[in-house]
């Protein structure tokens, strides 16, 4: 008899046996980092029941400022499965991920990514680019740029780390489009894993002599990230979630 296993009841199986034994800042062995890829390369819109016709989009799109919707479809303490709906010209502000694992499938549109990672003393030559640590303002961190592209569907599935891989990023809806994101462990107050936002400031900015070590063309590929309150204009809804059910059997 086929296997009639909904692909999204495939992906929440897979992540609950993927994180099972992980938390904060412990990333999932390779084997199981492929098996979460896999299965998010797989799905299509029409697996969570969304299209670009969507009630969302339109709703979104009426709006002065643009709306994203936010449909979470499964969250527990290791892990949390949820969609990001945005309309053309909406954007996400450039945010963390703290002690993260995430996937993030593109499931239609164009989208650009700018991500960053945090620049650390002693790997790859960052003594000379992080200059005088003294003048750098407070709350201002130097990072690289890990991703810089706009993206269209159907693409495959990008992953960052609580290290590596760009876990600071920002998106900008070139077309309405959604986000299939997989969080390991998602995002909790209480145990200290706050969505923190920023500001990215050329490299230029607070470098001072440092500046003059790295060749100008290379320049853009850094940035100093300055935290900041959330965006006042950045507006996040939560809508319920009308895809296939998925069984828990918790």
């Amino acid at each position: 008899m086929p296997n009639m296993t909904s692909p999204v009841q495939r992906l929440f199986n897979t992540c609950k046996e993927v994180f099972a034994a992980c938390g904060p800042g412990i990333v999932p062995p390779p084997g199981d980092v492929e098996r979460v890829k896999a299965a998010l390369d797989d799905m299509r819109p029409e697996d969570v029941g969304l299209n670009p016709d969507t009630p969302y989009f339109r709703i979104m799109a009426a709006e002065r400022s643009p709306i994203i919707a936010h449909l979470c479809l499964h969250e527990c303490d290791k892990f949390s499965i949820v969609i990001f709906c945005l309309p053309a010209s909406s954007a996400i502000p450039l945010h963390n991920h703290p002690g993260m694992t995430v996937f993030s499938k593109l499931l239609f549109g164009t989208m650009h990514i700018k991500s960053y990672d945090w620049m650390v003393d002693g790997s790859g030559g960052a003594s000379a680019v992080l200059g005088n640590p003294q003048i750098q303002p407070c709350g201002v961190r130097m990072a690289k740029v890990k991703v810089n592209s706009e993206f269209t569907a159907p693409c495959e599935t990008s992953i960052l780390y609580p290290a590596n891989g760009g876990n600071m990023h920002c998106l900008n809806a070139v077309t309405a489009c959604a986000v299939l994101d997989v969080l390991g462990p998602p995002y909790s107050d209480p145990e200290g894993r706050h969505c923190t936002y920023y500001r990215d400031l050329p490299f230029t900015s607070f470098s001072d002599g440092a500046s003059s070590s790295v060749p100008e063309e290379e320049r853009e590929d850094y940035a100093w990230l300055q935290e900041r309150e959330m965006p006042e204009d950045f507006t996040v809804v939560g809508f319920p979630y009308r895809g296939p059910i998925i069984t828990t059997n918790d």
